[in-house]
């Protein structure tokens, strides 16, 4: 089941690769209008934080705003398009260097693409602070759980490689809700890291699973920025470039962690998201004043 999943991520991947490549030589003449440097050393850097589980887009979007590198309308199509090949390589090294049970895998890398794609509709339509509030009170809870079983004072864990029955039925739920929310900003990785170690499973077999349902999702949907035009294709290829470095420095570094230490930085990402949330819904809150 891994090998076809690999095979269908392939596909994908190449199918994006020629559309995104093609593009970009038709806007070659553009690739020439500013520095490669500020957006390199972004993609390296952000990806190689993404790698560990911390994330990308939030650090891009601050990059890009506050040094004004991009137009803002062109921010979102810029990172997906141009994080895209950094995830999926996250997800083929991961795949292979990361034990997970086969159909906890493939089931739990679809649901996250599937709710992006079946339930942006209805995730659209919520207030998103809301979401915002709750995320963060969700995952302030996970946090202090997690905190509390490497202190021992809750015995939690596990090393699990799989899930199956009623625990597997409901991550597939959570997933694809998570996939959703992700057509909104709120990110994938935080929420199956929680998932992950809530359900008794090793620490770090949430990173094969939550790279390969974004890796799936972006090289699915980043046609359509393409296509849109609302990306900008130096941005993007700077990201590409440095991105896939960025992973692989990364990749080394957290396969090699011991699992206590691997589980302080799941700890670490899911209590930073949860402040994020909360930041977040305050920031709407005062716009709206």
């Amino acid at each position: 089941m891994v090998l076809i999943l690999k095979a269908v991520l392939g596909v994908m991947s190449s199918l994006f690769g020629f559309y995104y490549l093609r593009d970009v030589f038709k806007s070659r003449k553009s690739l020439s209008d500013q520095s490669w440097y500020p957006p390199l050393a972004t993609g390296f850097v952000t990806n190689f934080l993404d790698t560990l589980g911390i994330g990308s887009f939030a650090q891009q979007t601050a990059i890009f705003k506050i040094f004004r590198i991009i137009d803002d309308r062109l921010i979102p199509g810029t990172m997906n398009v141009g994080n895209a090949f950094a995830t999926i390589t996250q997800a083929f090294i991961f795949m292979t260097a990361v034990q997970v049970d086969p159909i906890t895998l493939v089931s739990m890398s679809i649901a996250a693409p599937l709710g992006a794609v079946l339930g942006a509709g209805v995730v659209s339509k919520m207030p998103k602070r809301n979401i915002q509030l709750g995320m963060g009170w969700g995952l302030l809870l996970v946090a202090a759980t997690i905190l509390g079983g490497l202190l021992h004072l809750i015995p939690l864990g596990g090393v699990a490689t799989g899930l199956e029955g009623w625990k597997l039925a409901i991550v597939l739920v959570l997933c694809f809700i998570f996939g959703a929310l992700q057509t909104i900003g709120v990110g994938f990785y935080a929420p199956c890291m929680a998932l992950v170690y809530t359900f008794g499973m090793d620490p770090k077999t949430a990173f094969p699973i939550m790279m390969t349902a974004t890796a799936l999702l972006m090289a699915a949907g980043g046609w359509r920025f393409i296509k849109a035009k609302a990306y900008n294709p130096k941005v993007a290829v700077a990201l590409s470039v440095s991105g896939i470095l960025g992973v692989f420095l990364a990749a080394y570094i957290v396969k090699s962690l011991p699992l206590e230490v691997v589980k302080w930085l799941i700890c670490g990402v899911v209590l930073y998201t949860s402040v994020t949330m909360f930041l977040s819904a305050r920031i709407k809150n005062y716009e709206r004043l």
